[in-house]
């Protein structure tokens, strides 16, 4: 009986350490993760699972927040994900609320960015400004300008966004799209040769851009002129 009653314990006691160990195992919910997913399913344009998975990032940031409501991280990518849902003024509204608890650059941006798409020009601007004089080495820098170049370029304030334009692709080289918006405002300018050179870049970066294969054409002829 007493064997029986010793191997009983033993046997309680293995069940307790194990538990603990068992539950080390569970993967706890990463908001980051699930939006990267969304990311990675918006490029491919599966916008449907793109949308479930931010979804999903918004749902574990509340739940981060029940925790810890100062966690600036949640906060963020709780912005980011409401931006990508096209849910503008929501994200506007969070950000603030996370601005009311801690200033956080990346914060900043997004609020930027929510109002570029709300055509809240100015209230962008000013974000966006304020993101590059606090963050000139942020994770950010490059879509920061990018977007103050959108602003400069429709606003018709074109050496501006020519100026913009031209950190944004020097900090990001790789995005057909931002050469060829360079490449319009120096257009714009009468730069065209500061233009062809931008479209040629435009070019080699994506070969079947047809808008900018049309742009090169067009200043290349007023050269020959």
């Amino acid at each position: 009986m007493k064997l029986l009653s010793a191997r009983l314990v033993l046997i309680i006691i293995l069940s307790v350490s194990i538990i603990p160990a068992f539950s080390q195992t569970q993967p706890k919910p990463d908001a980051l993760r699930s939006y990267r997913i969304g990311r990675d399913y918006e490029a491919r344009n599966r916008t449907k699972e793109a949308e479930e998975a931010y979804k999903e990032a918004i749902e574990i940031c509340k739940q981060d927040l029940v925790v810890n409501s100062r966690n600036m991280d949640a906060y963020t990518i709780y912005g980011w994900a409401l931006v990508r849902l096209t849910r503008y003024q929501e994200a506007v509204q969070i950000c603030n609320t996370a601005l009311n608890i801690s200033f956080d650059p990346r914060i900043i941006e997004t609020m930027g960015e929510a109002y570029f798409y709300l055509d809240n020009y100015r209230e962008s601007l000013r974000n966006m400004e304020k993101y590059t004089d606090v963050a000139p080495k942020g994770e950010r820098i490059s879509t920061a300008y990018f977007f103050m170049a959108e602003i400069y370029r429709l606003t018709r304030r074109y050496n501006l966004a020519e100026f913009a334009y031209t950190t944004a692709v020097y900090y990001e080289p790789a995005l057909s799209l931002w050469w060829y918006r360079l490449a319009t405002v120096r257009e714009e300018t009468g730069n065209n040769s500061g233009a062809a050179d931008a479209y040629r870049r435009a070019i080699q970066l994506r070969p079947d851009y047809r808008e900018a294969t049309d742009g090169l054409r067009r200043v290349q002829s007023r050269q020959r002129t």
